[in-house]
């Protein structure tokens, strides 16, 4: 068993025209996914920046309570292509405060 907290980090592009609509699509499973047991956060948002990018943030206790999840996730249906993707999970052995 992993005792490792785990984040996946990163981002993806859609078409910019649909992009806000791919955000809301995926509103219920951020709701879901907050209620799951070892959810720390999960979010799916806009980019401020860049009008095709959503980004995506999530912490978990463990990489079974990931895998739990996922496997009931039902994630929305694909709305438009993803365009690219730059997603990395990343293990914690070790944290603390940022300042």
């Amino acid at each position: 068993m992993n005792p490792h907290q785990v984040i996946i980090a990163g981002w993806f592009t859609v078409d910019p025209n649909k992009r806000d609509e791919v955000v809301k699509a995926h509103e219920d499973l951020v709701k879901r996914a907050r209620q799951a047991p070892g959810c720390f956060d999960l979010a799916i948002t806009a980019d401020p920046v860049d009008p095709s990018r959503v980004n995506n943030f999530e912490y978990w206790q463990s990489e079974e309570d990931l895998e739990s999840f996922r496997a009931v996730a039902n994630p929305p249906k694909q709305i438009t292509p993803i365009r690219s993707v730059e997603m990395q999970k990343h293990e914690i052995s070790k944290s603390g405060p940022p300042f």
